[in-house]
């Protein structure tokens, strides 16, 4: 079994910290590309390798998950770039769901920024293993002391630092590792840079490091601890430490709980669970691609397998490596490992596809939205399109689709968490199926999940409305929170949620 040379990492970030930038650091190290896009400068962006999509070029953003595949010393690491803008979280959250340790990336000079910590308290909330890499120490930042302590202080979690900054920003000599005080100069080490910063640098690092008792494995695996690195991403400086950190202390894949609450081991039979779906990544077949993470088993391409949720069985003819445009076709893939299935029109985000022994992974919860806006097609000659688009970027997830059934298909609605998702959602209507939309907003704020268990229909409400989805998902949606929680405390007995 492979599964033990495999490592499933994700990436989280606040916006702006740097994220892409060591994603395709991370793919040049290890020879996955030839070079990283300079992808320091937003007007480079078009060079980057994850952010392929021509809205994330443009703006210098990343808005949709991406995952590539890195080979280095034996290992194989499944690497999943996630959005860092908050109003992308949902594609975060369901990444989250398919990796089993995180590399939290901070910025030097801001520490723990807004966004960073609502990721953070996700992958606690899924006991993730966390490392820490504090990036852009090049620059003016935090004197590394008060950087730990803000962590600390901030997440309520124990750092073991496994390097130090010799000097500071730009007059920053190097890097005193964890090892035995080993040094590593920085390739613009300052003229001048005495040896009493690197004896500084070493006494600090083993002060910081005895203060925390030392690095304790089972504490990081609890994710109690995170072993925490400095570097400067952009000019390739720590990356390296960071790679090794990978290989040797992230976890590797383990059994996963399925619905029923039960360990399905990484030996047993063939098991994989949906987690994302990206419309039109080749705009030559303007398929529908499933990326899905394998929990158990081997993966050989041309088995035949089951979609629990429907029973009907699916011979999987072709699968492909997540990198971006690029794609190389999967023979076979172990536990841990990330594939993308082309062409996945009857699968949905949270599916499990198994083979022998049937299993069913939990759902994958999405947040009850709280923006809404009414769908127009401005070209009814295209309607085909347009009913093409609003199906497949609403399944993808991009936003959320709704019909309120007094109104009907003719006038979707699309919901969302975050405003920029409509940005994205009008961009990609536009450019990927040719149809020209209008958004109108809705006077509605907050909106929770009908329980199928309740009894009967939804008491009515002044300004509610009920909304349905093509999943079967039934939505009220209200004006404010204090009209939620009056309809809450009229109607204490029904079971309302805020995922869904």
């Amino acid at each position: 079994m492979h599964a033990d040379t495999r490592r499933t990492v994700a990436i989280i970030s606040h916006p702006d910290a740097g994220k892409t930038t060591l994603t395709e650091q991370l793919l040049k190290v290890t020879d996955t590309i030839g070079r990283a896009g300079a992808v320091n400068s937003k007007g480079n962006k078009k060079a980057t390798v994850t952010d392929w999509m021509e809205m994330e070029q443009e703006r210098g953003i990343s808005v949709a998950s991406s995952a590539v595949r890195i080979h280095v010393d034996g290992i194989t690491i499944n690497l999943l770039d996630t959005p860092g803008h908050g109003d992308f979280s949902e594609d975060t959250y369901r990444v989250l769901s398919a990796v089993d340790s995180a590399v939290m990336l901070l910025d030097a000079a801001k520490g723990i920024e807004p966004q960073t910590r609502r990721l953070f308290e996700v992958c606690r909330a899924r006991q993730l293993p966390i490392i820490t890499f504090v990036n852009k120490i090049d620059r003016p930042s935090m004197d590394p002391v008060d950087i730990l302590d803000h962590v600390e202080r901030e997440l309520d979690l124990q750092l073991v630092p496994m390097n130090w900054p010799a000097g500071a920003g730009a007059a920053m000599g190097g890097l005193v590792h964890l090892d035995g005080g080993a040094r590593e100069p920085a390739v613009w080490d300052p003229i001048g840079f005495q040896e009493f910063e690197w004896d500084e640098a070493a006494d600090t690092l083993e002060m910081a490091v005895g203060s925390a008792g030392g690095f304790d494995r089972e504490k990081f695996l609890a994710g109690d601890q995170s072993p925490m690195f400095f570097g400067a991403a952009a000019k390739m400086f720590g990356v390296d430490h960071l790679i090794k950190a990978i290989c040797t202390l992230a976890p590797e894949p383990m059994p996963r709980l399925d619905a029923e609450g039960q360990a399905r081991p990484v030996e047993e039979a063939f098991s994989a669970q949906v987690f994302k779906l990206q419309a039109n990544m080749d705009q030559r077949h303007r398929d529908v691609a499933a990326f899905m993470r394998i929990n158990s088993g081997a993966f050989v391409r041309g088995d035949k397998v089951a979609i629990a949720r429907t029973g009907r069985p699916l011979v999987v003819t072709r699968a492909v490596e997540p990198f971006g445009r690029d794609s190389e076709t999967v023979e076979e893939a172990w536990p841990g490992d990330v594939i993308v299935l082309p062409g996945s029109r009857d699968l949905r985000i949270g599916d499990t596809l198994h083979a022998g022994k049937a299993v069913n992974f939990p759902r994958i919860t999405t947040f009850a939205p709280s923006i809404f806006r009414e769908v127009r097609n401005r070209d009814i000659a295209r309607r085909k399109q347009f009913q093409q688009g609003i199906s497949q970027l609403g399944d993808e997830g991009v936003v959320q689709i709704y019909i309120d059934p007094k109104v009907g298909i003719q006038t979707p609605i699309a919901a969302a968490v975050g405003e920029l998702q409509y940005e994205v959602f009008t961009h990609r209507m536009a450019n990927e199926f040719g149809v020209e939309v209008g958004l109108s907003q809705l006077p509605l704020a907050i909106s929770v999940a009908w329980d199928e268990k309740n009894e009967g229909t939804p008491p009515r409400a002044t300004g509610m409305r009920v909304l349905e989805s093509t999943h079967g998902i039934q939505l009220l949606a209200f004006g404010s929170d204090w009209a939620l929680a009056n309809y809450r405390k009229d109607h204490p007995e029904l079971l309302l949620h805020d995922v869904l």
